[in-house]
């Protein structure tokens, strides 16, 4: 299977890079092919300008890559903090830069864009991996869970993923090396139990 593994953090020692990390090693160890992009690390711009809002093909040749990619893409795996209840900037752009119009989802003929859209994306398992500090309870009550619904109900579901799995790691701060080894051993877990070897 070709796997799109996606990383949205800043810092290369944080434990979202080990997440990816773990991630990434887990699926090549399955046969697995992958696709992985840090973010950063490859200078993804977010910004989507007026112009490339209203073409099918855009000039940035690391988003036609990308765009080219997930299309391929047997499953999506994505990696970020949770900042303001939302992904960070550069996470947010690869969305709306990547996951555009005919890439992702397309409306049905003579829709004008305000009908349900059609998902194209050939993945039909996602999973995202966030880190927190904001304790579960206080995330339940208080704020209502935001990435929940923004990953399973506005983006994948949006765009045809149907088989959605998400697991978050808090409170980081404060958290000991043996709480991250058993973090990582879960992320090794769930990734082999929703893209197992038999499958590559």
């Amino acid at each position: 299977m070709k796997i799109s593994v996606i990383l949205g953090h800043p810092y290369e020692k944080s434990f979202n890079h080990a997440v990816a990390g773990t991630a990434v090693e887990t699926l090549y160890a399955s046969g697995h092919e992958v696709f992985f992009h840090d973010l950063h690390k490859e200078g993804f711009d977010p910004i989507l300008q007026g112009e490339e809002l209203v073409t099918d093909c855009p000039e940035d040749s690391l988003v036609r890559s990308h765009c080219s990619e997930i299309t391929e893409a047997d499953g999506i795996i994505i990696v970020h903090p949770n900042w303001w209840g939302q992904p960070p900037a550069i996470l947010k752009g690869w969305v709306d830069r990547v996951l555009r119009e005919s890439v992702a989802y397309r409306f049905a003929e003579n829709d004008d864009g305000s009908g349900l859209p059609i998902g194209l994306l050939k993945a039909r398992t996602a999973i995202v991996f966030n880190t927190s500090n904001t304790p579960e309870e206080r995330e339940n009550t208080v704020f209502g869970d935001p990435l929940e619904r923004i990953w399973k109900d506005c983006i994948f579901d949006f765009c045809g993923v149907i088989d959605f799995h998400r697991r978050i790691f808090r409170t980081i701060a404060g958290s000991s090396e043996n709480e991250r080894d058993e973090w990582l051993d879960e992320v090794r877990k769930v990734v082999s139990s929703n893209f197992p070897q038999g499958d590559a």
